[in-house]
């Protein structure tokens, strides 16, 4: 029986054919932390000292949540993250500045195809986009790996989602992975590994691919995995990775799947997620007209040249209205500076947009864009629950850049297939 793209890479990565159910000890290819580095090598402070770091090539660093340092307490935490990787040789260290961890380990090609990725964030899963294995752990796993270079994984069951067609103008990959987690729920994958298959994916950019794979872990999913094809080879090749220079991996046509999912993407319409749970998912249509107070694109989730480019065109030429805040937030360095090269980020700042530095402050509420009590956020990011951003008396709507950049311009939630004239 063949098997599937979990199965596959643990098989590899453990030196065993491996089950469902399974526990299996692996050598991660890479592990990634962020701002929390200071807390996680806090934990092994003395067993650093005596045994050092097992595997330094494999620990990544990306300074990204409070950047730059909002606080003294911050400036600190970046500081030991700063001393940690100078003191035992941490080569892939990439300071405040550089983007948000997720967009950097894609674009230093850091995560690649046939890998096995782990990172103290839960939206690590996002490199399943390019055919890596890639999840989330926590800050006791990870000091454990930077003491071991292992750790142990159980092998998940796999849900097979099937795209059909292509997306209409207007409906994007954010309305894509809101509809399937409205579908399954924000359980619905709990400790699964979700395998998106169909022409409908070769539809997709790598852009669409990595914003479907991001929101993975919001439907309780272990993975989120696309296959490693010319369009992420192509991806790769132009931020530097070689072909060939990396194992393509991939689920054989006859693996057998705990449930499978079919999709028609030319029948979705634009939706957004209510507060305060990501699974509320309903059409646009069904809450036009409420009052936003503060607009926000960008994020890992959606802070990449497409999303930018996207809202642009419907911004172009026009002026947000009185009262209205609109927040940019480009995912990395490369992305704003092509942006601003292109004159994308001029346009948006024309029509009344503030821009923000690469990282991810206002997503959870650590650093710029809090919102006050009773105010309306529609933002592009990836969760919405109570205090997200940063008030327990606010509300989170989620959607896709072209719907907030069309909703920005009205003040209030419109459809933005009303933009396309359909």
């Amino acid at each position: 029986m063949g098997q599937t793209f979990a199965e596959k890479l643990l098989s590899l990565k453990s030196g065993r054919t491996v089950e469902v159910g399974q526990i299996v000890t692996v050598q991660p290819d890479r592990l990634l932390t962020h701002d929390n580095t200071s807390a996680i090598v806090g934990k092994i402070a003395k067993d650093l000292k005596e045994f050092g770091v097992k595997r330094p090539d494999m620990h990544c660093i990306v300074l990204d949540h409070v950047v730059p340092a909002a606080t003294e307490k911050d400036a600190a935490n970046h500081k030991k993250a700063r001393d940690y990787a100078k003191a035992y040789g941490i080569k892939n260290f990439f300071d405040v500045g550089v983007g948000v961890c997720h967009q950097v380990m894609v674009e230093k090609g850091l995560a690649l195809p046939g890998q096995l990725v782990v990172g103290s964030d839960s939206h690590t899963c996002m490199y399943g986009a390019l055919g890596a294995f890639a999840t989330g752990i926590d800050r006791t796993e990870a000091a454990s790996l930077i003491l071991t270079g292992e750790t142990w994984l159980k092998v998940p069951p796999t849900i097979k989602v099937t795209l059909k067609g292509k997306l209409v103008k207007n409906v994007t990959a954010k309305d894509i992975v809101l509809t399937i987690i409205g579908k399954l729920g924000a359980d619905g994958a709990t400790y699964a590994a979700v395998e998106f298959h169909g022409e409908g994916v070769r539809s997709l950019t790598m852009d669409e691919r990595l914003t479907i794979a991001n929101m993975g872990i919001e439907m309780g999913a272990k993975i989120a995995a696309f296959e490693p094809d010319e369009t992420a080879q192509r991806y790769l090749e132009a931020h530097g990775t070689q072909r060939g220079s990396y194992p393509l991996v991939w689920a054989d046509p006859d693996a057998k799947y705990w449930q499978e999912m079919e999709i028609d993407l030319a029948t979705l319409p634009p939706v957004i997620a209510k507060p305060h749970t990501v699974d509320n998912v309903v059409p646009v249509k069904e809450v036009e007209n409420i009052k936003i107070d503060q607009f926000l694109i960008g994020t890992c989730t959606n802070g990449r040249d497409s999303d930018f480019e996207e809202a642009a065109r419907v911004l172009k030429g026009k002026k947000l209205p009185a009262g209205v805040r609109l927040l940019v937030l480009p995912a990395s360095k490369e992305i704003l500076q092509r942006g601003m090269a292109s004159g994308v980020f001029a346009t948006l700042i024309e029509a009344g947009a503030m821009l923000l530095p690469p990282g991810c402050g206002p997503c959870l509420g650590a650093h710029m864009g809090a919102l006050a009590p009773g105010e309306k956020c529609l933002s592009t990011s990836n969760r919405n629950f109570k205090g997200r951003m940063g008030c327990n008396e606010s509300e989170i709507f989620l959607a896709s850049p072209v719907t907030v950049a069309y909703s920005a311009l009205h003040g209030v939630i419109r459809d933005p297939r009303e933009e396309a004239g359909q």
